[in-house]
């Protein structure tokens, strides 16, 4: 049956009110709710590096070892990022979001004893394509929020219960917020699991490898991720050890970087939603690298303003690319594959958190701070002339899905 144009376009096109109630439950809500899951998850990952140096003299360790910490936290997300493509289909992405928090409470209550792809599937089939950039940004600025929070509840927390108190503090706080996601996630979820099949994984992999634009995207996001986690990681630790500063100075300017980044990384998504993405992701990696290097070359006399000045310059561009290159992602994938072809990019992403940070305490420890930086610089400068040449070869078409 033919419907008639008006039953055809919908009430809510004649109604601008049920319009905007659409509007709000389809975007609105989806992006919030993902963005609040993302900060409590990068809060508690971002927990112990903000503690470690106190940790570290407690328990008698070498700070340094905050790299392998996050070389495990990172190689069990990448594998678990492979993993869950057929359980958010099958159970829901919120479920497995509230998996997460308690996994995050879990661990934190632990350390007192001593979510990508599933936000992109969510956001996926409620977003139109073009605002991929600024939403798919808006929700990964979840992680410098986290990060920023961490950076300055930790220290607080840290001088009022010592670091087990302040786990538990953050692992009953993951739990809390597990159970409000709960009373959104019937209608979170209600639309994208009604008895879609699974896509192979492996199916997935052999796409985002054989095709060229995404093939230089997931490689070149490992070694973004290298740079963003030995600065996100490594930045209390070093300004305590290397410069001399307080954990509570230093957690303040890892926060000031987080906050600015955040900013950057909504503008980053906006520009992306204009300009060819790779290209845009390949000139940040060239001012990636020149904030890497001035990072390298600080001393113990710096001046603090200075210092802060570099922290937050370099901060704010080496958090910025990866709402951006998701958005890429999402753009390139298949009609309802955004959430397999996300977790290819997420476990890529996260094999550089597995191998950057060990390597980096490695270097730093044999050599030093200054040549651990100056490495990553090097590596960071060659992926983005990879990216500028690689997008310059060719403009992909909107849409295009060449393999």
């Amino acid at each position: 049956m033919i419907m008639s144009e008006p039953e055809a376009r919908g009430p809510e096109e004649h109604d601008p009110n049920a319009f905007e109630n659409t509007l709000m439950h389809r975007a609105v809500v989806p992006v919030a709710t993902m963005l609040a899951i993302q900060v409590m998850i990068s809060l508690s990952v971002l927990s112990l590096s903000v503690m470690m140096p106190a940790v570290a003299a407690d328990l008698s360790i070498d700070p340094k070892l905050v790299g392998v910490f996050t070389a495990i936290i990172y190689g069990v997300a990448a594998v678990t990022a492979l993993a869950a493509a057929e359980p958010i289909v099958r159970l829901g992405a919120v479920r497995i979001c509230q998996a997460a928090l308690l996994m995050a409470a879990i661990g934190l209550a632990v350390n007192a004893w001593a979510a990508v792809a599933a936000t992109a599937h969510v956001l996926a089939q409620r977003v139109p394509r073009e605002w991929f950039g600024t939403v798919f940004s808006l929700k990964q600025t979840g992680v410098p929020i986290g990060f920023a929070l961490a950076g300055l509840i930790f220290p607080f927390l840290l001088e009022l219960l010592g670091w087990r108190g302040a786990s538990l503090v953050a692992a009953a706080v993951a739990v809390l917020a597990a159970l409000i996601v709960e009373l959104l996630r019937s209608s979170l979820d209600a639309v994208v699991t009604a008895g879609r099949p699974s896509v192979g994984i492996w199916r997935s992999i052999r796409f985002v490898f054989a095709h060229r634009a995404l093939r230089v995207l997931g490689l070149s996001a490992i070694v973004y991720v290298v740079a963003q986690h030995t600065f996100t990681f490594y930045l209390v630790t070093y300004l305590y050890e290397h410069c001399g500063l307080s954990i509570a100075r230093a957690g303040f300017l890892l926060s000031l970087s987080q906050i600015v980044g955040t900013a950057v990384r909504l503008l980053s998504g906006g520009m992306g939603d204009r300009v060819p993405r790779m290209q845009l992701l390949g000139w940040t990696g060239i001012a990636m690298t020149a904030g890497c290097i001035a990072i390298g070359l600080l001393e113990a006399d710096t001046p603090f303003w200075l210092i802060g000045l570099v922290v937050v310059g370099y901060g704010s561009v080496v958090i910025s690319w990866n709402g951006t290159s998701q958005a890429e992602f999402a753009h390139l994938a298949p009609p309802g594959e955004a959430a397999a072809v996300a977790a290819v990019q997420t476990a890529l992403a996260f094999s550089g958190a597995v191998i950057g940070p060990p390597i980096f305490a490695a270097i730093a420890s044999l050599a030093s701070y200054r040549m651990a930086f100056f490495a990553v610089a090097g590596c960071v400068f060659v992926t983005a002339v990879w990216q500028i040449a690689a997008s310059r070869r060719a403009v992909i078409p909107s849409g295009a899905r060449d393999l």
